[in-house]
């Protein structure tokens, strides 16, 4: 795509809490970019939720706020669709001068997954489905959305409602053109339960290519929005009486021959696979905080609230926070359904596929498949339940050690201590306008 005709540019990367932090460039600059021409502070990855400097971090003020090198990804430019004016966007990620990757960069730390991987001569497939709600935040108080035609707030479930959807079908229409002018492979949308709730998934993709489409697909679906006078959030719990948002990911693992690895031609699949259910299993607890990585977070993690709080698995059941699908042996596959809506997909997906490969390595065994209702289950490890004990149990974990950069770990865990000491000063019931499409 030839983008330096165009007026204007936006170069950006990803923070630590999936937000775009970048520039707006001429178009004429596009032909700069490869040389490392963008120049951005190694910190600027390792803000708040509000962009603010992290008090403590030893990237400010103890390093004198280095600048670091943003060299293009391999997975832009794309369109800008919800923007009036022609514009492109250019995925960028953070070195430092000699090239060396910056370990606070989200997307390095599920690079250096994939590269685990690829080193046995595998490959990651992934597939993301991402819940968001429609809102109306004219006021001071968070609302449900209008109706297109009638202009009351919606009011009631709709699951599986085409209805729903078709009363949408203008801001619908032009999501799914402007994921396909941004080549995101976005398929099924259907009308979730909470109200003005709804999921779409994005195909599976190589596990780079799935993440930078997540990242990239949230902005679009915010951006639309607002073009067609509504708002979007992917926050985890928008209204504290209505379903939360929810961000599944399937996976599955090829090996150079183009094999599934977990498929053993029946239900049950290979020993790889449980190996990697096990790896999974014995990491959620400490990733609690990539799983809910915000205070709103913790009000979707409640018993019987549709959303895991224990570390399960099992076959077929969507009670379980690992589901193992039915269907054709050769797609067999994990799914984890743990995480927010708010999550970064980087760090999610680092987390996610980086202790299933732990758990292979290690040749970990798994407990029992869970049957019936999972949510009611005893004696299975659970995720943490407040922010702080998220943090500490993190910051503690040999397994998590494993998989993320130290550097990242602890700029991670200073970000949200700051973030909850900033929002014990703001009432509650505001909460949601620093989340609303910050997340």
């Amino acid at each position: 795509m030839d983008i330096s005709h165009l007026p204007t540019i936006r170069v950006a990367t990803s923070d630590l809490n999936g937000q775009m932090r970048g520039k707006r460039l001429p178009g004429s600059y596009a032909g700069k970019l490869g040389d490392g021409a963008v120049r951005m502070p190694l910190s600027s990855v390792n803000v708040d939720l509000w962009g603010a400097d992290i008090e403590d971090s030893p990237l400010v003020f103890d390093s004198g706020d280095a600048d670091g090198v943003m060299r293009p990804t391999d997975r832009g430019p794309v369109p800008m669709p919800w923007l009036a004016a022609p514009s492109a966007l250019v995925p960028l990620w953070m070195h430092h001068d000699d090239d060396t990757p910056f370990a606070g960069d989200p997307r390095h730390a599920l690079a250096r997954i994939d590269a685990r991987f690829r080193a046995r001569g595998w490959a990651v497939m992934a597939a993301t489905e991402l819940e968001f709600t429609l809102v109306d935040d004219r006021s001071d108080a968070l609302a449900h959305p209008p109706h297109p035609q009638t202009g009351r707030a919606l009011a009631g479930e709709a699951i599986l409602s085409v209805r729903q959807l078709d009363a949408f079908d203008g801001f619908f229409t032009d999501l799914y053109a402007g994921a396909e002018a941004m080549d995101i492979p976005a398929q099924a949308a259907i009308s979730e339960s909470g109200i003005g709730q709804f999921e779409i998934n994005l195909t599976h993709q190589p596990l780079m290519r799935a993440a930078d489409d997540a990242w990239l697909f949230k902005t679009l679906v915010k951006g639309m929005a607002r073009k067609h006078g509504l708002a979007a959030t992917f926050m985890a719990k928008p209204f504290a009486d209505d379903a939360g948002n929810g961000m599944h990911v399937h996976f599955s693992v090829v090996d150079g021959a183009g094999h599934n690895v977990f498929d053993d031609g029946g239900p049950k699949g290979t020993a790889l696979l449980r190996q990697a259910v096990a790896g999974c299993l014995a990491a959620m607890p400490a990733s609690t905080l990539i799983f809910a990585p915000h205070l709103n977070s913790y009000t979707r993690l409640v018993p019987g609230a549709h959303a895991p709080t224990g570390a399960t698995w099992a076959y077929e059941n969507r009670t379980a926070a690992i589901r193992i699908p039915g269907g054709a042996p050769a797609a067999r596959r994990i799914e984890h359904r743990t995480a927010g809506g708010d999550i970064n997909p980087y760090l999610m997906l680092t987390a996610v596929v980086g202790a299933a490969l732990e758990g292979i390595e290690a040749e970990l065994t798994p407990p029992e498949p869970i049957t019936g209702n999972a949510y009611a289950a005893s004696g299975v490890p659970q995720l943490a339940d407040d922010m702080g004990a998220a943090i500490d149990a993190l910051a503690a974990d040999a397994m998590l050690a494993r998989i993320f950069p130290s550097a990242l770990i602890d700029n991670l865990c200073r970000t949200k201590r700051q973030e909850i000491a900033r929002f014990s000063t703001i009432d509650p019931a505001l909460h949601w306008q620093t989340y609303l499409e910050a997340v």
